[in-house]
């Protein structure tokens, strides 16, 4: 296995593809924007999640059962080993980790002194499946998913690949949807009155209007991505104008808020998962297969975490 040293490669740009499906497509990049790889040589890139005081990301790759941390003077280094197997990652009212552990089939939390609390391992009485991916609440509460990407098929307990919803206080874990074949990335709206949740399975986007009380309510299909070429909808962002970005077959689909397919961010490697970050929330980071890359853009991305 090579070592972070020898991973890291510097700034790298590649061809620079944006594909184009409409006027508004090219207003969303500062003239002469690339896709940039960061960094190369990993396993399977996943779980982008930007610390704004700290100025750096991490990321997991989850096969090494690690996560990384990327700073801003391109170095990179391991900032928890073992992960279990980490997937999505965000950040909490706190600044604290939230990460959705394969291995485990927990949701966790790493506290400031390092240690890590559980805080989601079972509904029922019955274990999750895999917790893939997950979002914080201005409120608090966390929503993740749960395919069983992580377990061999014998391993699962759950009847149903559900989405997930953790009260505030974090005592409370309560099923907010269980008609998924395999629930995957998910993002709110800015006002989060909406919360995205993409099926990978049946290759498209769902939206659901959020209730006073949490849960989801009305589930419509946001758009079908589900095309000839390779990929599926996976890692999924929200800017603060309502632009949906979510990672899928040849690279990052845009939509406006209507579910309009404005035009994708073509990646020289398949893409997992986004996320915005840098001192203006304007970078959006991509983790794609074997690497790590990022393009800049004219709108701001939402900020995590987001505090009411």
């Amino acid at each position: 296995m090579l070592s972070i040293s020898q991973r890291v490669t510097g700034l790298f740009k590649s061809r620079s593809d944006l594909e184009s499906r409409s006027d508004q497509f090219d207003s969303l990049f500062p003239k002469g924007s690339k896709v940039e790889r960061l960094a190369t040589g990993f396993n399977f890139t996943e779980g982008p999640v930007w610390f704004h005081d700290g100025k750096y990301l991490l990321f997991s790759d989850i096969p090494e059962n690690r996560i990384l941390k990327f700073a801003s003077d391109g170095s990179v280094v391991t900032f928890r080993e073992p992960s279990g197997n980490s997937n999505g990652l965000t950040v909490d009212r706190e600044g604290r980790l939230i990460a959705c552990e394969h291995g485990t089939r927990t949701v966790s939390r790493t506290e400031r002194d390092g240690t890590i609390t559980v805080l989601a391992e079972s509904y029922q009485g019955k274990r999750l499946n895999s917790p893939n991916d997950v979002v914080v609440r201005s409120d608090g509460s966390i929503y993740f998913t749960d395919p069983p990407y992580g377990i061999k098929p014998e391993q699962q307990e759950q009847r149903i690949q559900g989405v997930y919803r953790l009260s505030p206080d974090m005592r409370e874990l309560s099923l907010v949807a269980d008609d998924f074949e395999k629930p995957n990335g998910l993002a709110f709206s800015p006002d989060e009155k909406k919360l995205y949740i993409n099926d990978s399975f049946r290759r498209h986007i769902r939206v659901f209007d959020v209730g006073s009380d949490g849960f989801l309510l009305n589930g419509r299909v946001f758009h079908d991505m589900n095309v000839k070429e390779p990929g599926s909808p996976d890692g999924m962002k929200v800017d603060v104008s309502g632009r949906v970005y979510c990672t899928g077959a040849e690279g990052v689909w845009i939509f406006d808020e209507n579910g309009v397919h404005l035009g994708t961010i073509v990646t020289p490697e398949k893409p997992a998962n986004c996320a915005w970050g840098g001192s203006d929330w304007r970078s959006l980071y991509i983790t794609a297969r074997t690497s790590v890359y990022r393009i800049r853009t004219s709108t701001p991305g939402l900020k995590i975490p987001s505090v009411s």
